[in-house]
Order: structure tokens, then sequence, then C-alpha cells
């Protein structure tokens, strides 16, 4: 028998759909942690790097924590985070808060601060505070690149959870890992799949986020918007346009 159809005995057999060990409830840890790390990210990194945009300043430090953030890789945060938390979520949790914090601290700040001068000037002029030129003029302009750091974060973030079984943990990824352990082909290649699955459900769900949250008007000027981005802050890059960058930071 040829793995392919190992594989769709292994999706088809009803005891994976059932339990605590069965795919649903193991697709629902992988999205909690995901998620519940998002969040968090989210918390710390958007509003600096708006802050910062807003200002126009901290530019360099915005670039080092993202090249940093690139460069260490989350396996190795996820064992040094074991001394400190134990197995369990704990690791997992700090490892993917700070692989998704460099792309949204990034494009939060290239968004924000690649906002041209003559829009801020326009807003002002028309009797904005500052507050309202950044919450109705900045931020909006600024949307699609923010987004795509966002997505950038997400769809990583989602890729590397499967970490969580090395720590003895669950999500997708105890399909793998316990797949490799007992020498299951099976069962290792589909948690693989599902995996991919949900990393392609998120990015899919997150393109239609951005497409309520992004002005109408600018979601077919997200290149141009992005290229002023990069134009006022040279030395930064949105996530999503670095070259070279993996998108899935692996172990």
């Amino acid at each position: 028998m040829t793995i392919a159809h190992d594989v769709v005995e292994w999706f088809t057999d009803p005891e994976q759909w059932e339990g605590t060990f069965g795919i649903p409830h193991r697709t629902f840890e992988h999205v909690q942690i995901s998620a519940v790390s998002l969040l968090a990210a989210f918390a710390l990194a958007v509003p600096v790097g708006v802050t910062l945009g807003h200002l126009r300043r901290g530019g360099g430090t915005a670039a080092v924590i993202a090249n940093i953030g690139r460069a260490v890789p989350s396996f190795g945060v996820l064992v040094l985070m074991i001394q400190f938390f134990g197995i369990g979520a704990g690791p997992t949790f700090v490892a993917l808060v700070l692989l998704a914090v460099p792309p949204m601290l990034t494009n939060a700040y290239v968004g924000v601060a690649g906002v041209p001068d003559g829009v801020r000037d326009a807003a002002r002029g028309m009797g904005l505070t500052p507050w309202q030129v950044l919450w109705r003029v900045e931020l909006p302009v600024a949307s699609p690149v923010l987004m795509a750091g966002v997505r950038t974060a997400a769809v990583t973030v989602v890729a590397t959870a499967s970490l969580a079984a090395v720590v003895a943990w669950g999500g997708l990824g105890r399909f793998v890992v316990d797949g490799i352990a007992q020498r299951d082909e099976a069962q290792t290649f589909g948690g693989a799949i599902l995996i991919a699955a949900l990393a392609m459900v998120t990015e899919l769900f997150l393109a239609g986020i951005q497409r309520l949250v992004v002005p109408a008007p600018l979601r077919s000027r997200t290149g141009s918007v992005r290229r002023a981005a990069r134009a006022a802050q040279p030395e930064l890059r949105p996530a999503d346009q670095a070259p070279g960058r993996d998108r899935g930071q692996g172990p």
C-alpha cells in the first residue's frame, strides 16, 4: 500500500475524530495556543510600533528588535524557556510571542511612519488633534502594511506552534511527534497536512479581516502605500517584503 492510501485511511478512521486525542480536540488546542500568543504579541508590539511611527522616532530600535527576532531560532527559545516554566504550554507561549512581535512591530512602525507628510499636514490644517490625526488618518492609511505584519505573524505562529508537542503539550504537532516516535508514517504525514491546512485557513481568514479593516480606496493601492513606507524608513522593511525572509521560522 502507498503512503497516500495509508494517510487516507488514517483520516477516515473514526477514532481519529473522537476524544482528547482526536483531530478536533488537537486542532482546538493548536488554535488556542496560537490565538493567545498572537493576541499577546499584538498587545505588546502594535501600540509601541504605532506610537514610534507617529512620533517618527525609534526606527533603529525597531530594526534591532526585528532583526534579533528573526535571528533567534524558535526551538532554541523553547528549550531555554523550559528552564523557567518547565514543560507544557508556558515555554511554547513565550517562544511564539517572541516570534510574532518582530513582524508586527516592524510593520506597525513602517506603516504609520510612511504616511505622507502632506496627508498629515492636511489633517492638522483641518483642525484635527494629534490623537485624531493618528486615529482617523494615519492608522487607516497604514492599515494595509499593519495588517500584512499581522498576517505574516499569524501564519508563522500557526506553523511553529507544532513545537508545543516537543515540550509535552498538545496541538496538531502531537500527531507529527507521536508518528515519528511510533514510526507511523500515516500519522506523521496526516499531522503535517493538518498543520499546513490550518496555516492556509488562517491566511485566508485574515485576508478577509484585512478586506474589512482596510478602507476601500486603499485596497487597490496597497503596493504604493508600502513603497511610501519603505521610502520613509529605508532601514526597515515590512515583514512580508523582507528578502529571504522565511515565513515559517522553524526550529
